[in-house]
């Protein structure tokens, strides 16, 4: 059956169907009311509704002073930044100073209003947690989109009670961990150790627990990551972390990578695309920003070279 101009739907099918070509795609324009396909161009419809807000901005600025909402919900925050805040400064809203009689009052309301957002264990264990999250994040230079997966996993591991007997900084350290890995940020364990207030043992700990409790799809540490970054520190030029790129390909294809790891993989592919493409690199520097010792990034040189029969390449 035809339910607007242009669209049909069959009978069983909940699709909309163009009635110019027979596909199902379609790009909704609001500015004219239109609903196109993006297959054929007809217009299927003009007359959908327009959600969007009823009065008209031409700047970012008068598009931020009109908008009625605030700032999005963020996971990263206690509250996920939906509660009212009473500010500590005793003035109303147009900023004149609050009288007398009413400061009283308002400081009754200040001190249950913060009393009542902590009123749960729960609710303190998160404001201890994204509070420690947050400074952790900003040591390691973590983005925002990282930052609210990492609060993600710390919220699903609690819920769990995953925290209870260990240290929140534990379990944050490892929740900010898994979110790099997820989203392929080069941050190694022995990194976020370092600037952590715990030690490795505990943080390695959480990480195996909450891999193995809470739901979450986490990729295995690749050492095809961490080129860029310590390509960037070496300062190498493009086509030698092109060759270390392939290397690291090859090396996984033969399933030499596997049990391995992966700052020794990337800095022995690395030092042997230097010394082919003749932007060499001793291995002392490359162990240094590679955060393994010197022994590790020989023997993985070793192994790469005997394994993929890389030829031209001599030991110094």
């Amino acid at each position: 059956m035809v339910n607007m101009a242009g669209i049909k739907r069959a009978r069983g099918n909940k699709r909309d169907v163009c009635l110019g070509c027979g596909e199902s795609s379609f790009t909704k324009d609001y500015a004219r009311g239109e609903n196109i396909c993006t297959s054929c161009g007809l217009v299927a419809s003009d007359r959908i509704v327009d959600r969007g807000p009823e009065w008209r901005s031409f700047t970012t600025e008068e598009r931020d002073a009109r908008s009625r909402t605030g700032a999005p919900m963020r996971l990263s925050i206690a509250d996920k930044g939906l509660s009212t805040i009473i500010d500590w400064r005793n003035r109303d809203a147009s900023g004149r100073a609050i009288t007398t009689n009413t400061r009283a009052a308002i400081y009754r309301m200040r001190k249950w209003h913060i009393r009542s957002r902590v009123h749960s264990s729960h609710h303190r264990n998160l404001g201890i947690a994204m509070s420690e999250m947050e400074r952790l994040s900003s040591q390691l230079g973590i983005p925002r989109e990282a930052r609210e997966t990492a609060a993600l996993i710390y919220r699903k591991a609690l819920a769990k009670r995953l925290v209870r007997g260990r240290s929140i900084e534990s379990v944050v350290a490892a929740s900010i961990y898994l979110a790099c890995r997820i989203h392929r940020i080069p941050r190694r364990l022995d990194e976020i150790v370092a600037e952590a207030r715990t030690n490795r043992k505990q943080i390695s700990q959480a990480v195996r627990l909450v891999i193995s409790r809470v739901n979450v799809d986490v990729p295995l540490a690749s050492a095809e990551d961490l080129i860029p970054r310590l390509s960037s520190d070496l300062r190498l030029e493009g086509k030698t972390v092109r060759k270390a790129t392939e290397i690291i390909k090859q090396a996984r294809e033969g399933r030499i990578t596997i049990g391995k790891d992966p700052g020794g993989i990337a800095g022995a592919a690395l030092y042997i695309a230097g010394i082919i493409e003749e932007d060499r690199r001793t291995q002392r520097e490359i162990a240094k920003v590679s955060h393994v010792t010197e022994v590790t990034i020989r023997n993985r040189y070793k192994e790469l070279v005997r394994s993929l029969g890389i030829a031209f390449v001599t030991d110094f």
